[in-house]
């Protein structure tokens, strides 16, 4: 898992999902997948937490800490 990217990452996620939505998974493997899911999605979160914050050194360093979106 270490070394997937955050889409792969993503996509194992969302096929996890789905095979938890089969109404014939036993629950031993409903639990694992269960499981599966938590660490991925913490995965896909810790990749996000880490870019934004690398997002926003560079903004910082850039003079832009006060970086607005123009209001429409």
């Amino acid at each position: 898992m270490e070394n997937k990217s955050f889409e792969e990452l993503l996509k194992e996620l969302e096929e996890t999902l789905k095979s938890l939505e089969d109404k014939n998974i036993s629950l031993e493997d409903a639990v694992k997948k269960y499981t599966l899911g938590l660490e991925l999605s913490k995965k896909c979160f810790e990749i996000l937490n880490t870019n934004e914050q690398l997002i926003i050194k560079k903004m910082t360093e850039a003079g832009l800490e006060n970086f607005e979106l123009p209001k429409e």
